[in-house]
């Protein structure tokens, strides 16, 4: 039977288990893959404590396997799935879990993988990339405006930086000092994290800022807001739509469609976005990879990666 790793109720680390299950068969509208890498994304340990995403409806069923993203070889097609056949490299959005040898992916959120998009790397798309993809395009600003991103030093914040720069955008980046190198490799401004981040990024942006991207939420969404001349140029990923209405901005809209996937792996072949990935561990190493993003010090991103 193949393997997948789990939770087997809320809780911590000690709910986790390394499994075997039955192997999943595609419903209307979705491929059955062989995994070949998953990304590891905070949610999945935040998932593991009780966290639901915003939408997110209906009980869990346990155990509940781990992971959002994969890649891998489509081995099933589910009834109603056009463009795609039985041998495609693919990546994409899971429908319940990806940690594991076999995942189901929704055909409207995957996408087939170009030769010169590895397995690695392609599996670190669909969540992270594809969160900071949507969201600098929703600010939808002018090439050679000037745009912040907070969190810059995670998944979601380095692909927005690059994301930005591929559109013409110059970005500052907020990180913690440690980051430093990391925020101007990406071609970004690095502005340390901490106490009146405000007077921080003004000294290093004097003509202001035209939109920012949030990916903290809490007192550096605020201090981001007093930056912008206009609120509707503030997006958030990292808080709940109340929190930042009220300071007249908006939580990210995600697209969640093939599209998206299709114009980031072009951007990922064309060398614009590199995923950076640091780590790679084994699928019976999950649970090290996932307290590496757990403990907050992973600099981009970290892939499980499962054997052919």
């Amino acid at each position: 039977m193949p393997k997948a790793y789990v939770f087997t109720r809320y809780g911590g680390p000690e709910t986790e288990a390394l499994v075997e299950v039955d192997q999943p068969s595609p419903g209307p509208g979705e491929v059955l893959v062989a995994v070949r890498a998953a990304g590891v994304n905070p949610v999945d340990w935040k998932q593991r404590t009780g966290y639901r995403r915003p939408g997110e409806t209906g009980s869990r069923a346990f155990p509940a396997v781990f992971g959002q993203e994969v890649s891998g070889v489509v081995r099933e097609i589910g009834a109603g799935v056009d463009g795609f056949a039985v041998g495609d490299e693919v990546f994409g959005s899971t429908v319940a879990g990806g940690y594991a040898e076999y995942a189901l992916l929704p055909a409207t959120v995957t996408a087939h993988k170009p030769a010169e998009l590895s397995f690695r790397d392609a599996a670190t798309l669909p969540v992270a990339a594809a969160t900071a993809y949507d969201g600098i395009r929703q600010l939808d600003l002018p090439s050679g405006a000037t745009v912040l991103i907070t969190g810059a030093g995670g998944g979601v914040g380095s692909a927005a930086l690059q994301i930005a720069r591929a559109l013409g955008l110059r970005a500052v980046g907020v990180a913690s000092e440690g980051k430093k190198d990391f925020v101007e490799s990406l071609g970004a401004v690095h502005v340390p994290s901490g106490p009146d981040l405000a007077a921080r990024v003004r000294a290093v942006a004097p003509d202001g800022i035209d939109g920012a991207y949030d990916l903290v939420g809490g007192e550096v969404l605020e201090e981001a807001a007093t930056l912008l001349t206009d609120p509707t140029k503030l997006i958030t990923a990292g808080a709940p739509a109340p929190e930042v209405e009220k300071l007249g901005g908006a939580r990210v809209e995600r697209a969640r469609n093939s599209a998206v996937l299709d114009a980031l792996a072009e951007l990922v072949v064309g060398g614009e976005l590199d995923p950076h990935v640091t780590r790679t561990f084994p699928l019976d190493q999950a649970g090290e990879a996932l307290r590496t993003v757990e403990e907050g010090h992973a600099r981009g991103k970290i892939v499980i990666e499962v054997a052919a």
